[in-house]
């Protein structure tokens, strides 16, 4: 267990949301009206960053912005959380990542579709994140997505296995993953799409929750590639740690209202993230990641929807208990 903060160093994106909310997506060639529109800060590395950042960790966050004012109130948030944003490079004549999101409201759930413009995020070079290379050892963790060039992630990703540092990659959005990559990854969270998609194999339901062969099957692809651990996130099902014997589910924890689900899996990753960095096993991780996330989507939006560390002990101990010592998160404190 570690007695101070942990150190988290995040590589990734910055995406402003742009957000719509209707009761009714609309289909092709058909308009609809909304219920409400609002523009919040995210992106997943931001995200997750500031959810690390929120629970207590030490974060240090690398990624690339426009010269823009949506550049600007994307690095506030940041600012405000005390994490270290000095390494950011802000890219002259190019706009910062924007994300168009559709927000489908009823009276219990919500779903979106999200439709991301990169901008700043895919200019950034492996020349401007070299400094990682002789810092990276200072860190407990490092936490890479797909939001930045590929190039970037698997030399972040060869620096930090050097230095014998963990890392763990969210593998979205969901594209095709070279075998390098892979094989320099110590925890590997997809949601259940992305897990399919990225070993093309099939991942069913049904009214239980998802066939366990295919989770062992989907495990058995992802360590042949050399991943160590395969983390696959299941939305109502909660989570499970796929192993080639069989996997282990973590349930969801349910809230009264579903107000957006947007930052749900970046909440989660960053919570699970802290967690480990920590010390916590894989299952006090995914227990405590599972109340971060559940918290996030009882709000609106990305960042803002994000919770403290005392939001998250307090939900837990309302619900009696997460079945292990909280103490164990005392270094958060």
């Amino acid at each position: 267990m570690l007695h101070r903060k942990p150190r988290i160093l995040v590589v990734g994106s910055f995406v402003m949301d742009v957000i719509a909310a209707t009761e009714k997506i609309p289909g092709s060639g058909q308009t609809v009206y909304g219920k409400s529109f609002h523009m919040a800060p995210g992106g997943k590395g931001a995200n997750q960053a500031l959810q690390c950042a929120r629970l207590g960790a030490d974060v240090t966050m690398m990624g690339a912005v426009g010269d823009d004012l949506f550049g600007q109130q994307l690095l506030e948030p940041l600012q405000a959380a005390g994490m270290d944003i000095s390494h950011v490079v802000v890219h002259t004549g190019i706009h910062s990542g924007v994300g168009h999101v559709t927000l489908e409201v009823t009276e219990h759930t919500a779903q979106n579709r999200i439709v991301v413009i990169p901008g700043a995020n895919r200019t950034l070079t492996v020349d401007e994140v070299s400094w990682i290379r002789d810092a990276v050892a200072d860190f407990d963790m490092v936490l890479l997505q797909l939001e930045v060039p590929i190039e970037v992630n698997r030399a972040v990703a060869r620096w930090a296995r050097e230095a014998g540092v963990p890392v763990i990659l969210n593998p979205a959005p969901a594209t095709e993953l070279d075998d390098k990559l892979l094989s320099l990854v110590s925890y590997l969270i997809p949601n259940e799409q992305e897990a399919s998609q990225e070993t093309h194999l099939p991942l069913r339901f049904d009214g239980n929750g998802p066939h366990d062969e295919d989770l062992r099957a989907i495990a058995a692809a992802l360590r042949a590639k050399g991943v160590e651990h395969v983390i696959i996130t299941l939305g109502g099902y909660g989570s499970a740690v796929a192993e080639a014997s069989g996997p282990r589910y973590i349930p969801c924890v349910r809230m009264e209202h579903v107000a957006d689900p947007t930052a749900a899996g970046d909440s989660f990753v960053g919570a699970l993230s802290t967690a480990l960095a920590v010390g916590l096993t894989e299952d006090e991780a995914l227990t405590f990641a599972s109340f971060t996330a559940a918290i996030t989507v009882s709000r609106l939006g990305a960042m803002p929807a994000l919770p403290t560390l005392p939001e998250v002990l307090g939900l837990i101990e309302n619900r009696g208990g997460a079945g292990f010592d909280l103490s164990l998160l005392d270094a958060l404190r």
